[in-house]
């Protein structure tokens, strides 16, 4: 990308960089689609000709975590009494990685993260450029799922991993990730800490490693205030560079380890999949047979069904049975593709029956209230 940033080829008008892509947005009445991935092809030879003397500019930065902090913890458990009563990474994400990963106990995931060095591939992957990160040795490469339906709320500071990646959340936001914990605000949007440079609000660059280091909860919030108003810097090693020649040869040197740690987390990956099969065939749905109810709805035509026209997640149940509900009163707030969505009322009248619960998956169609119209 910075090759092709120095080329200043015209006709380029943006260029996005993925963890191993790069989206090249070009106007085709200056620049030909051809001669543009000619040019692409000529810079990735020239840029592998000579892969002995490869490196690339690599900072260290050491970062504050609290692993398992209070603020991380109640927002798995708000997920938990909002959007989904049981999964496999509930009720809590470290337990469930440790488990995934064919681990003997979560002091082993807690030394796992405090001991790796993650290399970012990726920034911006959610929001305000949050890294996507990978531990350099394969041996600290902690596979997780990712939640299903998202969370629609995590906490700005913090960390989570996602398949084998490694992610701080720059703002409040929804997310995916299995939550290990909270470190410094990654993203300043005045520009108030001289570690942001260039006046730019994000903290990373391509290719920095992260590595925490660990703190107490008070002294973490205490270290997010003054990092946030420029009153803490941290450590930075700006002078270090990433040698792929040497990553070559480590990995080499490691390989039986390497093989080893790999053929465990991979078979307790396959076993955790296969429980996953076994519960969810033994799940009981709550959701009442639509065709029985429609049975009840044809007996009384005053009685009138109101359905889900979306799937989603049941966030909150705004009415209760019995309450008496205007036309377009919100009555249920569903979640669905990380938003939160109003369901109001199409009609007049009583609720009789709720037909759902908080944290239950609805489908299209499925009867969510039975009212009494008038």
């Amino acid at each position: 990308m910075e090759q092709l940033e120095k080329e200043k080829i015209q006709g380029i008008q943006e260029i996005s960089p993925g963890v191993s892509s790069l989206q090249i947005h070009f106007d085709g009445k200056i620049l030909h689609q051809q001669l543009l991935i000619e040019k692409l092809i000529e810079i990735e030879q020239n840029l592998f000709s000579n892969q002995t003397n490869l490196r690339i500019q690599s900072r260290i930065l050491y970062l504050p975590l609290t692993f398992q902090d209070s603020t991380t913890l109640n927002a798995v458990q708000r997920y938990q009494q909002t959007v989904r009563h049981h999964a496999p990474y509930l009720p809590n994400n470290v337990d469930f990685i440790q488990r995934i990963n064919g681990l003997q106990s979560t002091e082993d995931v807690r030394q796992i993260v405090f001991n790796s060095s993650y290399l970012i591939l990726g920034l911006g992957d959610v929001y305000l450029g949050a890294p996507c990160a990978i531990p350099i040795d394969p041996r600290h490469r902690l596979v997780t799922s990712k939640y299903n339906p998202a969370r629609t709320f995590t906490p700005e500071g913090t960390v989570g991993i996602g398949g084998v990646y490694l992610c701080i959340y720059g703002m409040d936001s929804p997310g995916g990730y299995q939550l290990i914990g909270r470190t410094l605000p990654i993203f300043n949007t005045f520009c108030q800490n001289q570690m942001f440079k260039d006046q730019k609000p994000w903290l990373f660059r391509f290719f920095d490693q992260i590595r925490f280091y660990p703190v107490d909860e008070n002294q973490l919030e205490i270290q997010r205030e003054d990092f946030r108003h420029g009153k803490l810097q941290i450590k930075i090693i700006e002078d270090n560079f990433f040698y792929l020649n040497q990553y070559d040869e480590f990995l080499q040197k490691e390989k039986q380890s390497i093989d080893l740690f790999l053929h465990k987390r991979d078979e307790a990956f396959n076993k955790e999949i296969s429980l996953w099969k076994n519960y969810e065939q033994n799940q009981i749905e709550t959701t009442i047979s639509t065709e029985i109810l429609q049975e009840i709805e044809e007996e009384n035509e005053n009685i009138k069904t109101i359905r889900a026209d979306i799937c989603g997640n049941v966030w909150k149940i705004l009415i209760e049975t019995n309450q008496f509900v205007n036309v377009d009163t919100p009555i249920l707030i569903l979640e669905a593709m990380k938003m939160e969505l109003i369901i109001r009322s199409p009609f007049q009248g009583q609720i009789i029956n709720i037909h759902c619960q908080i944290g239950q998956l609805v489908s299209n169609n499925d009867i969510l209230f039975k009212i009494q119209s008038t």
